[in-house]
């Protein structure tokens, strides 16, 4: 069999970030607290824990004194920053500069704008979102998808602004919509935030999954970007299969001069896929 693993797949800067602050911090002090998963994937989330990395939620932040704990990549909402100086907690702050960026901007506009309505295109309940909805103290209306804009009243302001890691065409396509609907003398002003590590990601990935006769995403089940990732894949190639680990691998899938390809999500560690890579050589 013919095997490559896509050079353009693995961490994309953000969760690269993440996971070196963790590792530095493990190395020197042997131990460290995370609030949520450092990333969207479970094998890199085990590897780290066996470094010493613990997994904390909210309701255990509350609880902690005197500690350091490391914020990840999707970013939190200010209550979380209030309740760790509050109880004496150190932040490792690994929020993504793009992720930042957009905080402070829906944060400015939520202050400048109170009279105004914003949205938010994103998965309700995702880690970024809720860092979103945060800096307007709950106000933001979140939307999953185009069919969902008659939640917004058309008779006030809108600003729109996009989790970053959601698909370019979707948001254009709630752009459009809203445009369609909104009245003479109601401002609307659209903000396309959406991570261009991911979304330059669909064209190559599109052309990886075209070149070979099978292709393997290997993805965490958590991971947004590789659920829009994999649907690209599978379009441009459907002899594409979702998989978490080498467990999935199912050898009917293959012949003896079978081209595999392997990818990921941008949450996908390149250790991971390189595994796949050596079951296969095994089979």
């Amino acid at each position: 069999m013919e095997i490559e693993i896509d050079s353009g797949s693995g961490f994309c800067f953000g969760v690269t970030t993440a996971i070196r602050k963790a590792e530095e911090q493990l190395s020197a002090e042997g131990s460290l607290y995370c609030l949520g998963d450092i990333v969207h994937n479970t094998a890199e989330v085990e590897r780290l824990e066996r470094h010493g990395l613990q997994t904390i939620t909210h309701d255990q932040l509350s609880r902690l004194r005197d500690v350091k704990v490391l914020l990840r990549a999707h970013g939190e909402p200010p209550a979380t920053y209030a309740t760790a100086e509050r109880n004496h907690i150190e932040i490792i702050d690994a929020t993504c500069p793009v992720v930042l960026r957009l905080q402070q901007r829906i944060h400015q506009t939520y202050r400048n704008r109170p009279d105004a309505q914003i949205v938010i295109f994103g998965k309700r309940g995702h880690a970024e979102v809720l860092g979103l909805v945060g800096q307007t103290d709950g106000h933001a209306i979140v939307i999953e998808h185009a069919d969902e804009i008659d939640r917004i009243d058309f008779s006030r302001d809108i600003f729109l602004y996009s989790q970053t890691t959601k698909s370019v065409e979707e948001f254009r396509r709630i752009v459009s919509l809203i445009e369609q609907r909104v009245p003479e003398g109601v401002v609307f002003e659209s903000f396309d935030t959406i991570c261009r590590s991911v979304a330059n990601r669909i064209p190559q990935i599109r052309q990886f999954a075209a070149a070979h006769d099978v292709v393997l995403f290997v993805s965490g089940s958590k991971s947004s970007n590789g659920r829009i990732l994999f649907a690209q894949c599978l379009e441009a190639n459907p002899n594409s299969h979702l998989i978490s680990g080498v467990s999935e691998i199912d050898s009917a899938w293959f012949r003896a001069d079978t081209r595999i390809g392997i990818t990921g999500a941008t949450s996908t560690p390149r250790w991971l896929m390189q595994q796949v890579r050596d079951h296969l050589l095994g089979l």
